[in-house]
């Protein structure tokens, strides 16, 4: 081994980093996550890293280098586009006997950051040693679609259980298979569904089994064999997937070729999905991963931005309700823009980009300025909504076609086309409804729809905080009056509405937890008020870049 694989506790320790840009924002923004004590040593400091250091355990110092900084420091980072001061830097460190990483100058480096997956507490990094860093972000993605997000949860359930099977289970080998059948039997499957309350009560009930059978028999253990049942079971399914992630790899290493060798860039308009980033697809991590800015609406959640590359550009372009960020036009310039400039760039939406997505509109531009592109679907809203609600869109009793409309047309017309909505054997999914619910209700019933079709408003469809309202034409209304169900959400006319009660899945086990931060798929990730800050001030970049765009026009 070139270097050996350590993990430090940054946790409350300080962090020397020398330099105030955007390569000292991006290795900010990871050690902050570790929990270390920040100190940003430069004349000049970002406001994007003023924003992400605005807590008081975080220093900001306005002045140059200085090695009398380096006193108390745990590792220090050299973030410079000095080279005559990173060999400074380097140096004083090493006098000091404390490590330094001097970025993008791997024999000044006595550590190297690796290409990180997070499954908190599992954490795994993943170096090459500074030969090939591409390489190792590639690995990167692929080991995040082969380890489920509910990793980090079980890893947690496993450490409040630890000392109570040790003291169980006396032996070394009895514990192994203990935990060897919990990792890969039913207790598993359900932290990956998001049952954790089952979770916990089948590990419960598998310690007690165990302990029964020790009790009665010392020397013969039936769990061994359900054990080696269960992980044959287990290669055998990694077995039938590994040649699918093999091919995405060799894919990605001749995309890169190809891309590196065009004289423009490529945008990506790539579906995000409906929040829960596991059900992105292959090809949207692929792209995501190898992207070299991203451009991301309101609808895309933390989770799934977080799987971009660490350190590519992400600017936010969001569209809420009678608020855009940035218009479409502007969006439009940017990613020709930035194409131009031999960039790789991620156009990331909510849902799929086809679906009320306007990706249609950013093609046309793109086209036009003969940029190249690539389009990848997502599970747009009304798939996510309707499977996740337990409510089929079609159905051989209920309905035999399904129609998506939406509730505004361009220039934000309402959409008033109520005599088109009339077939009782048709499922009707309204996007951008909630605000006009109302008007919505009472066109339909004037227009001859029966008051008593059924309909459900789906908020947040896919993740934790997911809620579901259900009613009729004639009670929606006031059942959301007295609800509140937040944006986003869809609205799902039709028989196939009845179906709900019975054929509900999602969330049911957790619906009682409360806090939703706590669930699987929000560890590690919740919104802080700092992370509130981000959106603005990406906002704002992206006006910025758009006013450069519009002055060397």
């Amino acid at each position: 081994m070139n270097t050996f694989p350590l993990f430090f506790k940054l946790e409350n320790r300080k962090v020397l980093i020398v330099g105030g840009g955007d390569v000292a924002l991006r290795k900010a923004d990871l050690l902050s996550r570790a929990g270390a004590a920040i100190t940003i040593l430069a004349p000049d400091i970002s406001t994007e890293i003023q924003a992400l250091l605005s807590d008081d355990k975080h220093e900001l110092i306005y002045k140059n280098y200085n090695k009398s900084y380096m006193t108390g420091a745990r590792v220090i980072i050299a973030a410079t586009d000095d080279e005559t001061l990173n060999h400074q830097i380097h140096a004083d460190a090493t006098a000091l006997n404390i490590p330094v990483n001097v970025v993008d100058t791997p024999h000044l480096c006595d550590f190297i950051f690796p290409a990180i997956v997070d499954r908190n507490p599992i954490i795994i990094g993943i170096s090459s040693n500074g030969k090939a860093p591409v390489l190792a972000r590639l690995l990167r993605a692929r080991l995040e679609t082969l380890i489920p997000q509910g990793y980090g949860k079980l890893a947690k359930l496993a450490g409040e259980f630890r000392s109570e099977v040790k003291r169980k289970i006396p032996t070394l080998t009895g514990r192994r298979q203990f935990w060897e059948r919990a990792f890969e039997g039913q207790v598993s499957q359900l932290m990956f569904a998001g049952n954790e309350r089952e979770a916990t009560a089948q590990l419960k009930a598998d310690l007690e089994s165990t302990v029964a059978a020790l009790e009665d028999s010392a020397n013969h253990s039936p769990a061994t064999t359900t054990s080696q049942h269960s992980q044959s079971h287990s290669t055998e399914s990694l077995s039938a997937n590994a040649p699918v992630a093999t091919d995405k790899l060799t894919t990605t290493q001749h995309n890169n070729i190809n891309q590196a060798q065009a004289a423009v860039g490529e945008v990506y308009i790539v579906g995000a999905g409906p929040g829960d980033p596991e059900l992105l697809t292959f090809k949207a991590l692929r792209l995501m991963q190898q992207a070299d800015i991203v451009y991301y609406d309101a609808l895309v959640s933390p989770q799934v931005l977080d799987l971009c590359r660490r350190d590519a550009d992400k600017v936010f372009v969001g569209k809420k309700r009678s608020n855009h960020a940035v218009a479409q036009l502007g969006i439009n310039e940017l990613l020709i823009n930035s194409a131009k400039q031999g960039r790789r760039v991620v156009r990331l939406k909510g849902g799929d980009p086809f679906i009320f997505g306007r990706g249609g509109e950013e093609i046309e531009s793109l086209r036009a300025h003969e940029v190249p592109y690539q389009v990848v679907p997502g599970i747009t809203a009304a798939n996510a909504a309707a499977s996740y609600a337990g409510i089929p869109l079609t159905h051989r009793d209920h309905s035999q076609s399904v129609r998506f409309v939406t509730g505004f047309l361009k220039a934000g017309a309402p959409n008033e086309k109520f005599e088109n909505l009339l077939d009782t054997n048709e499922t009707v999914v309204f996007y951008m409804g909630l605000h006009s619910l109302a008007r919505l209700t009472t066109g339909l019933i004037n227009a001859g729809r029966s008051p008593e079709t059924p309909i459900a408003i789906v908020s947040n469809a896919s993740m934790p905080n997911q809620q579901v309202l259900t009613g009729t034409l004639e009670s929606i209304v006031a059942l959301q009056e007295q609800n509140q169900l937040p944006t986003p959400a869809l609205l799902i006319m039709g028989d196939v509405v009845a179906l709900h009660d019975d054929l509900a899945w999602y969330n049911k086990h957790n619906k009682d937890a409360g806090d939703t931060e706590t669930n699987w798929l929000r560890a590690g990730t919740a919104i802080t008020d700092q992370d509130a800050k981000k959106p603005i001030d990406q906002q704002a970049h992206a006006l910025s870049m758009i006013a450069n765009l519009a002055a060397q026009q």
